[in-house]
């Protein structure tokens, strides 16, 4: 196998992880994400969420990185 293929099957079960993590720990629905509404329009962005996933995801490179 090719390096590339190898990250993008990491990057596939990283995303895979994060989504079944998410209804379990309420992910896309914390404290300091915006929601607008007015009339027929909802206006939502996850800001909080996207900045915790990044931390995370940070995180996991850096040690997949320290180990190869």
């Amino acid at each position: 196998m090719t390096t590339f293929s190898k990250t993008l099957m990491i990057i596939g079960a990283i995303i895979f992880f994060i989504g079944l993590l998410m209804p379990i720990f309420h992910l896309g629905k914390l404290p300091g994400d915006i929601l607008v509404k007015k009339g027929n329009t909802t206006f939502y962005f996850p800001i909080v969420t996207c900045i915790i996933i990044s931390i995370v995801l940070s995180l996991i490179f850096h040690f997949i990185g320290r180990f190869r």
